[in-house]
């Protein structure tokens, strides 16, 4: 799989391309593009939903002191991302409304361990999996904006490539064995759920049935 996106712009890290287990499909990119409302407030969602889990794992875990410092960075930064897209929606005349979940975050978080410390570890390769998928639809989505949201998406790339990477350092930091074993897992169910059918788009969905 290429570093680079298609009309080569944005550069993404080689090992978040590396981590994700197969490029988003040239179908989803389509079904985007046909719903450009529905792309806006599925993706406020997702960001409201990650500065929530951020926060989550801060109440939990409040013995890692790591943990702490990056999961508070992370859900500032996404509350920003969430308050520019609702700004976004506004300048273009888009209502905010609720959306039903995709499945696919919680299609991987089934594959979540109960016991800790393992559960911790898989709760953080999960996000890992967000974050970068997330990455890699932006830079999928930038060739086919206009200027304005491009630019937007752009920034995103970077933020979302930095995210990816706290997540992997904390789960590898945390875990009390090698974590690529446990990545496979969820990287396997990952690719399952990019590249199979789904009746209602979302900034995670899969393909269109």
């Amino acid at each position: 799989m290429s570093a680079i996106s298609a009309a080569n712009e944005p550069l993404m890290p080689v090992e978040l391309i590396e981590f994700l287990p197969c490029e988003t499909p040239d179908a989803w990119v389509a079904w985007a593009l046909e719903n450009p409302e529905l792309l806006l407030i599925d993706h406020a969602q997702c960001e409201k939903k990650a500065a929530s889990t951020a926060m989550s794992l801060m109440y939990r875990y409040v013995d890692h002191s790591e943990l702490l410092t990056k999961m508070s960075q992370l859900a500032r930064e996404e509350l920003l991302h969430f308050e520019q897209v609702v700004a976004l929606m506004r300048d273009r005349g888009v209502a905010y409304r609720h959306l039903t979940a995709s499945r696919y975050a919680e299609g991987l978080r089934k594959l979540v361990r109960a016991d800790e410390p393992g559960r911790l570890v898989d709760i953080l390769i999960v996000g890992a999996l967000i974050e970068a998928r997330s990455c890699e639809r932006f830079a999928r989505l930038i060739p086919h904006l206009d200027p304005v949201l491009a630019k937007f998406y752009r920034g995103l790339v970077k933020s979302e490539g930095r995210h990816f990477e706290d997540y992997i350092m904390l789960a590898n930091q945390l875990s009390e064995e090698p974590i690529e074993a446990r990545i496979e897992i969820f990287r396997a169910k990952e690719a399952e759920l990019v590249t199979t059918p789904d009746v209602a788009f979302r900034f995670h969905s899969g393909v269109p049935a």
